[in-house]
């Protein structure tokens, strides 16, 4: 059944495709749907009656004689910018898609498809049609972004160059429901992109779950993805949800996507590519509506060449790509964040407001930040918690801030005479951590070991971090 809100008549939806008994396959299927219907053959016909009939939605293939559908859409976003409009081809390519979705389209979706998968994708393209048109007056003259705020974007700080591109991205992303694959090094904020993301999406409404595939385990991965059935393994008392499931509806975020094992990627593509699922120990397939969003802080196609990504996966997965700056790049931002950080610490650990001097400012500028903000948030709280009386000054820094010492990897490691390998081993692992924010997988990353290592010396220290 088709949504109709408070629409008049039943959603028009034009078809626009050259191959006729695709085309009229799509229109049978459409108007069994509840959706008013007319076909085109090229994009000259679509024309005519677009501007005679208005329809709500068009669906165009990509490749036709005449025009292609690329162009199509550029003539269209111009004409009526909120009317959705969604590609179809058999001929997809990754560079295509974005293209496309940077055009304005809402999805592109190639043949042949799941038309349960089609359908889902127009109801939800018509619904948040409406709601734009609904929220229209009251927006009206507002930028972009409906949580910009005075200092950034959502829970983003900064006013920088670097960062108003970001924020620009995300919002048109924001717009469509393609998946996303957000970049950039550690402690950036990809988490917080994606949620952003979310909040100003169509499916604000909906959950949104969050997953670190370097923080599970590898022999609970699956489960933790897929669910499981009681009675699957041991252990396993009671049913449990994926978070595929739990995310139905809304967004679902996997964080260092790159360090999922390879024997599960190839079930990921699957899951994504049909929108079902069958949960470890399960016989029954089970179908989510969920829009994915993936991040990781390698290089995406360095992790291909290095087998630690499928060629596959990374295709499905980089529709869009937003990439987030360094901290050293975004020039301005660090004092920013520096007082935000300060306020919220002294909120959090008492006593008066926190400030800094001039000279602690100089020294944080100066710093490369190879953890970036969340290097730059620890810094901070360890400052706050030193400054009772409330100045933060260069003697509340660490020492390589203060010093002006670089990064770990630039100095030269000395221990005290006669200090054993453990020891060099707990201080390198524990420099190595304070220098990425205390994540695990940069951290593992740099060192060359494995985050299952550094979480079991961790334990065996009885340091929780």
């Amino acid at each position: 059944m088709c949504h109709r809100g408070s629409m008049e008549h039943p959603p028009r939806i034009l078809v626009v495709d050259d191959d006729l008994t695709f085309r009229d396959v799509l229109e049978m299927r459409l108007e069994s749907w509840g959706y008013q219907v007319k076909v085109a053959d090229r994009a000259s016909s679509a024309a005519g009656i677009i501007r005679g009939w208005q329809p709500d939605l068009v669906l165009s293939d990509v490749v036709m004689p005449d025009v292609s559908g690329i162009e199509l859409l550029t003539s269209l976003r111009e004409d009526a910018p909120h009317r959705p409009v969604i590609l179809l081809t058999a001929h997809g390519t990754v560079e295509m898609a974005v293209e496309a979705m940077k055009l304005g389209a809402v999805d592109f979706i190639t043949k042949p498809f799941n038309h349960e998968h089609l359908r889902a994708v127009v109801e939800e393209s018509l619904d948040a049609a409406r709601r734009r048109r609904k929220d229209a007056p009251a927006r009206e003259g507002t930028p972009p972004g409906r949580d910009r705020g005075e200092l950034g974007y959502g829970d983003f700080v900064g006013r920088s160059d670097a960062m108003q591109e970001v924020y620009e991205l995300l919002q048109s992303v924001a717009e469509s429901d393609a998946g996303v694959l957000i970049t950039g090094e550690s402690g950036t904020g990809k988490e917080l992109a994606a949620r952003a993301i979310h909040r100003e999406s169509s499916r604000s409404d909906g959950p949104f779950v969050a997953l670190n595939a370097a923080a599970i385990p590898r022999d609970l991965m699956e489960s933790e993805i897929f669910g499981h059935e009681k009675g699957a393994f041991t252990g396993a008392t009671q049913a449990r949800e994926g978070v595929f499931e739990m995310a139905d509806g809304g967004t679902l975020f996997l964080d260092e996507i790159g360090e999922m094992p390879p024997e599960l990627q190839p079930k990921l593509l699957r899951v994504l590519d049909e929108a079902r699922l069958r949960r470890v120990g399960g016989r029954k397939e089970l179908s989510f509506d969920v829009r994915l969003l993936a991040a990781t802080n390698r290089d995406p196609r360095e992790a291909v060449r290095e087998g630690l990504l499928r060629e596959d996966l990374f295709f499905r997965l980089n529709i869009l790509t937003v990439h987030l700056p360094p901290l050293r790049q975004r020039a301005g931002d660090i004092p920013l964040l520096a007082r935000r950080f300060a306020r919220q610490f002294s909120e959090k650990h008492g006593g008066p407001e926190r400030w800094l001097e001039e000279d602690t400012l100089d020294l944080l500028e100066e710093h490369p930040w190879p953890g970036n903000v969340r290097e730059l948030r620890n810094v901070m709280e360890r400052a706050v918690v030193l400054s009772r009386d409330g100045g933060i000054t260069p003697s509340h820094l660490p020492p390589w801030i203060r010093e002006g010492e670089g990064t770990l990897a630039e100095q030269d490691w000395t221990f005290p005479e006669g200090a054993t390998v453990a020891e060099a081993e707990r201080e390198l692992i524990l420099r190595t951590l304070d220098e990425t924010g205390n994540n695990k997988a940069e951290a593992a990353r740099r060192l060359g070991i494995s985050v299952r290592t550094i979480r079991n010396k961790l334990k065996s220290w009885d340091i929780d971090r």
